[in-house]
């Protein structure tokens, strides 16, 4: 079925092929090309078909199948023999140029007897010299056939790097990198790197480069002690490459310096993220260099006893990591061994050999802000390793009793001890012990569905969290254990009354939680009056869940007259835990009456309060409470104003959490709070690592939802602080988590996601991704009609990433879309400043034949800001009123009308009244007056007036402090006077 219309003319084939040119590289371009080229064979001219043709072979060619790309340029050869007139000078050009594609072609075929490249060669060079060019070309192609085979190599280099170049040679990027890898090949790295140096510094590219000098040039910075530079590059290049068949290669060795540097969890990652190039890669030398790049992991992973972790492979069945390096390493050796046979030596088979055989150069090197281990992506069947603390009795009845045990006393290691009994219940020809201290299997079937529904009220999953508790209540009434059963009815009740309600109205929301509570409240305190024959602990955990209760009843309400309540029971709470000595109710009554204090707004008496139960737990324990009431403490402090003592308790809290699983002591939220103190204290670095590592840790134990809200605020701060790379590797994980893929994450949620990352995008100059991902989610979220206002924001970035492209018509689509979302839902200075910003662009890049489109824009700017001037709105920036005056005057100097651009600059000057002592306002002010005076002196040649203006500007902003923005005033009067 053909992918586009069939062109009728020429002209319409011509829009086609640009069109198509547009389409990044892959099965759909090359799909395209195919029909268009027979679409140009209908046409009696030939010269649309030579343009189809030379479209093709490019398709071909960068979308990694070799093996077609010298059959077109043979039809290519033929046009030319018989009518060179249709060549132009640049088709002439391009036709001499893509003799080298073909003998690269031919080169990563091993089927391709050396005979017949060697001819090619041959042909090249005679060509060359008919058509009277010079032949450095042809020795680049000869020398890299010999790097290709290892023979006669040095005398081959010399051939070619001894010449000049000329305008057929390979760009200076491309040459630079054979230069390093001939270096790199006699274990230089130290004069690899010298030659490399342009193309890693930016300073030399092209379609390849720097991505495929950067992979090559990964190791040899590690071994030369360039980690920084390494791990830099390796998130740059590894983005310009990925899923790229015809840079499989590159992608291939970038999996291997994840595996040589302690990263293998990452390149497992990124070996999911490619799967598509185990069945997309045609070339059997790119093959060959993925291939043997994804063994060099698999190999390194297999070694760290992870053999059965999944892995992505080839499509069509399930792979782990042992059985797809056994794949893996089979075809590779095949392609090594053809290349060898073909070449008749073993150079192939001898540099895979050297790469397998590669150790790690780095233990561990932090890659990215989501660094993990191999246990953190171990699958939910598989049980990542433990800590070492907790032992887990081996025998059944003891592992039972044990468990209970430490249940009773809210011990972390319980947890341990339910997940061994759970694989133990669940597996076939499961026998339970005959022994009365155990009790009959109904029971501990009910104590492991308690123990799942605590675990699912941790990660906030109150409404599954209440349907087992229920379900465990039942098991409890069958087992004869009427306490238990209480206890697990009103864990369900409390879990029931924290189900979010409906209503997205806040008070309405409030009103029904509380009265939600209220009902909860009851029916525990009537369950408690209800059921006889409670041991101690029993009647403990009732307690403390009544005073839970009220706690988050008056947390919902702030209603002083509901502290009183929360104090009654906890004071029940307390003096049943002092009777029977439980060291954990009575530390859970301390929080519970720290919080109602800081809630009530007497800090004092929480600070005292945690203060005795802090020193009590130091002194007498429980010790795995610890950590959660410094974190208190620390709440309390910072809540002070003394966020240097919050950092001190968070700190040492983080340092005794480590003794403890992460999920038992809420490890996660000490991390994301001294996260918030780190920025408060100025110490952004520091609060990031701390947000990814909340995020990290509340991925497998909290909330998921909640884990990615926290790496969206670690995105947004790494993009705050310039580290465009790091924020972009980051969400590229995210993004590829399998519950973001399968959609099972709030869609909007993921939206703020990839809008963060789009905005990254843009940030690091790859404007063509940041427009296509902004443009995504612009058509996306006009749907959103209870989130109008996010639309706007999307559309109107959109429209302003197209502008700077030069994509006018729809940037103006995208304008229009955001304006009518405006109408809805307003958001006035999004939209004036997206307004102003493509009126500024089509006169920046279009001069006076942007004007009009310019005044256009500028005329729905100024209609926004009578809106907002009519709303009532006040700006929390800049004036929309000035702002718009002053891009009327940039727009019209930017398209000559320089009468009509001071006009503006003086009204906007006039709005903005006299500089104060607001450095905002000042900086907008002097940057009216510059340009004011720009057009005045320099455009409308009135040099006095302006130094007048300067003259008088100055000495106001330095009178006020603004000797900063009083600076380019000065430079601009001195340049007025030298020039006149």
């Amino acid at each position: 079925m053909p992918t586009a219309p069939h062109p009728q003319n020429t002209d319409e084939l011509f829009r086609a092929l640009q069109e198509n040119h547009r389409r990044p590289y892959g099965r759909s371009r090359t799909v395209t090309a195919e029909e268009l080229t027979e679409a140009a064979e209908q046409f009696a001219e030939p010269v649309p078909l030579v343009h189809a043709l030379l479209e093709l072979q490019e398709a071909y060619a960068y979308g990694s199948e070799p093996r077609k790309s010298p059959v077109v340029f043979a039809r290519l050869l033929a046009l030319f023999d018989e009518q060179p007139d249709i060549f132009d000078e640049r088709l002439r050009h391009t036709l001499f140029w893509r003799f080298k594609w073909v003998a690269n072609a031919l080169v990563a075929l091993p089927e391709m007897p050396l005979t017949s490249v060697r001819q090619w060669l041959t042909e090249m060079r005679d060509r060359y010299e008919k058509a009277g060019l010079e032949l450095q070309p042809y020795y680049g192609q000869a020398y890299r056939l010999a790097a290709h085979t290892g023979e006669d190599s040095a005398l081959a280099f010399e051939l070619w790097a001894g010449r000049p170049r000329t305008r057929l040679s390979d760009c200076e990027a491309c040459e630079i990198c054979e230069r390093a890898l001939y270096h790199l090949a006699a274990d230089d790295d130290e004069r690899a790197l010298r030659a490399w140096e342009p193309v890693l510094a930016g300073k030399e590219s092209c379609q390849e480069e720097p991505a495929r000098s950067v992979s090559h040039a990964l190791l040899p910075l590690l071994r030369t002690g360039r980690t920084d530079e390494a791990r830099a590059l390796h998130l740059t290049g590894y983005r310009a490459c990925r899923r790229n068949p015809s840079m499989s290669g590159e992608v291939g060795r970038h999996l291997e310096f994840c595996a040589l540097t302690g990263n293998e969890a990452r390149g497992l990652e990124l070996l999911a993220e490619n799967r598509n190039l185990f069945d997309d890669v045609d070339s059997p030398q790119d093959l060959l260099a993925f291939l043997t790049g994804v063994e060099v992991l698999l190999r390194r992973v297999e070694s760290l006893g992870h053999g059965e972790l999944p892995a992505a492979g080839y499509p069509g069945r399930t792979w782990t990591v042992a059985a797809l390096r056994a794949e893996v390493r089979g075809r590779a050796d095949d392609l090594a061994a053809r290349f060898d046979a073909r070449n008749g030596t073993t150079a192939h088979s001898d540099r895979r050999r050297a790469r397998l055989d590669r150790g790690p150069l780095l233990e561990a090197l932090e890659l990215t802000l989501r660094s993990r281990a191999l246990d953190d992506v171990v699958p939910a069947a598989v049980p990542a390793a433990a800590r070492t603390a907790p032992s887990v009795p081996e025998e059944l009845p003891e592992l039972i009793t044990r468990s209970r045990a430490l249940d009773e006393q809210g011990h972390p290691d319980a947890t341990a001890c339910w997940a061994r009994l759970r694989v133990l219940v669940a597996a076939p020809g499961y026998v339970h012990p005959d022994d009365p201290a155990v009790g009959p299997l109904v029971r501990l079937r009910a104590d492991l569905l308690a123990d799942e529904a605590n675990s699912a009220g941790h990660k906030d999953e109150f409404a599954v969290a209440a349907a087992l508790h229920e379900e465990a209540a039942v098991l409890y009434d069958d087992a004869m254990e009427p306490g238990h059963a209480a206890l697990a009815r009103a864990r369900a009740l409390l879990a029931g009354a924290q189900v979010g309600p409906q209503s997205t109205d806040s008070s309405d929301a409030a009103e029904a939680t509380t009265a939600a509570l209220n009902n909860a409240y009851a029916a525990i305190v009537r369950l408690h009056e209800e059921v006889s024959g409670l041991a101690p602990y029993q009647e403990a955990q009732l307690l403390r869940l009544r005073a839970t209760v009220l706690g988050l009843r008056f947390q919902t309400t702030r209603d002083e007259e509901q502290a009183a309540p929360v104090h009654a029971e906890v004071d029940l709470l307390s003096e049943l835990a002092v009777r029977h000595n439980f060291a954990g109710q009575l530390s859970g009554a301390g929080l519970l009456r720290t919080s109602t204090y800081a809630l009530s707004g007497d800090l004092s008496a929480a600070g005292t309060e945690i203060d005795a139960l802090r020193d009590r737990l130091r002194a007498d324990g429980p010790a795995w409470h610890l950590p959660r009431t410094l974190g208190l403490r620390a709440r309390i402090q910072f809540a002070l104003k003394n966020a240097e003592a919050a950092h001190a308790d968070l700190a040492e809290a983080l340092q005794l959490a480590a003794e403890w699983p992460a999920d038992a002591v809420d490890t996660a939220r000490l991390h994301s709070e001294l996260a918030e103190v780190c920025m408060h204290l100025g110490r952004p670095d520091e609060a990031l690592r701390h947000l990814t590592r909340s995020a990290e840790l509340a991925l497998p134990h909290g909330s998921r939802t909640d884990a990615f809200c926290t790496y969206s605020n670690a995105a947004q701060l790494s993009l705050d602080l310039g580290r465009v790379e790091d924020c972009i590797a980051l969400l590229d994980s995210l993004l590829a988590e399998p519950d973001v893929t399968a959609g099972e994450l709030g869609d909007r949620l993921v939206a703020q996601l990839r809008l963060t990352r789009a905005r990254a995008l843009r940030a690091g100059d790859d404007l063509k991704a940041a427009t296509a991902e902004f443009a995504a989610l612009a058509a996306e979220s006009a749907d959103w009609d209870d989130d109008l206002g996010s639309h706007v924001g999307i559309a109107a970035e959109t429209a302003v990433l197209l502008a700077q492209s030069g994509e006018f018509e729809r940037a103006r689509q995208a304008a229009d879309q955001a304006l009518a979302a405006h109408a809805r839902a307003p958001r006035y200075e999004h939209l004036s400043f997206c307004l102003r910003e493509l009126a500024r662009l089509h006169a920046q890049q279009q001069g006076s034949e942007g004007l009009a489109d310019a005044l256009t824009v500028l005329a729905d700017a100024s209609r926004v800001a009578d809106q907002a001037r009519a709303a009532g709105y006040e700006s929390h920036h800049r004036s929309l009123d000035s702002a718009l005056a002053y891009e009327y005057g940039r727009v019209n100097a930017y398209a000559g009308t320089y009468e009509a651009a001071l006009a503006a600059l003086e009204k906007a000057l006039t709005l903005l009244g006299e500089p104060g002592p607001d450095k905002d306002r000042a900086d907008e002010w002097a940057e009216c007056v510059r340009l004011a005076a720009v057009v005045e002196g320099i455009y409308l040649k009135r040099s006095a007036l302006a130094l007048t203006r300067l003259n008088e500007a100055v000495p106001r902003l330095t009178a006020l402090g603004h000797t900063e923005e009083a600076r380019p005033l000065t430079s601009l009067a001195a340049q007025l006077r030298d020039e006149g």
